[in-house]
């Protein structure tokens, strides 16, 4: 990004305007680009943990604080800077999953649910994907009803309705 720059002062101060417009549009393109990756690694790890609570019917701490982490982190990337727009919108997340995450959750979560005993083919056969998908839109959804303040709180509720969610609620293993 720094020769794109460096282009992009060149380029304004020898009156190449066309060229100017033309790296900006390249920088704003890897800007998107990047902020996208971070939401689907956030997506990836929300889609881990719903996986291993679909499978294990059990919530653990560490779990939710995933959860929860990435349903806050998401919601703060997401918004452009304008604050009135967002680079996924509220309907285009089932796409982004199929298409973009899914596969990678399923192989990595394969290390984890039940202490690896499923290859990723296995996982990938056992696991309920419209279920998995509904579940993670349903926390997604929260990021475009709920202030940063408000969300956590929000979530909690939202794990509370998961498989073993009552139980991590009232403390019971």
């Amino acid at each position: 990004m720094t020769q794109e720059l460096i282009n992009l002062r060149n380029s304004i101060i020898q009156g190449r305007y066309t060229d100017a417009l033309a790296i900006v549009d390249e920088l704003e393109g890897m800007s998107k680009k990047a902020i996208i990756g971070n939401i689907q690694s956030y997506v990836k790890i929300l889609l881990i943990h719903l996986i291993k609570n679909q499978i294990e019917k059990r919530l653990t701490n560490s779990w939710t604080a995933s959860i929860r982490n990435s349903i806050r982190e998401i919601r703060k990337i997401n918004i452009k800077e304008n604050k009135k727009s967002f680079y996924i919108n509220q309907d285009e997340w089932e796409d982004f999953i199929e298409e973009e995450v899914i596969e990678d959750a399923i192989a990595d979560a394969s290390l984890e649910v039940m202490d690896g005993i499923y290859s990723q083919f296995q996982l990938g056969e056992i696991i309920d994907r419209v279920q998995l998908i509904t579940t993670a839109i349903k926390f997604l959804d929260l990021t475009y009803s709920y202030s940063p303040k408000e969300l956590p709180k929000v979530v909690a509720e939202t794990l509370f309705q998961l498989p073993g969610g009552e139980d991590w609620k009232t403390g019971k293993r």
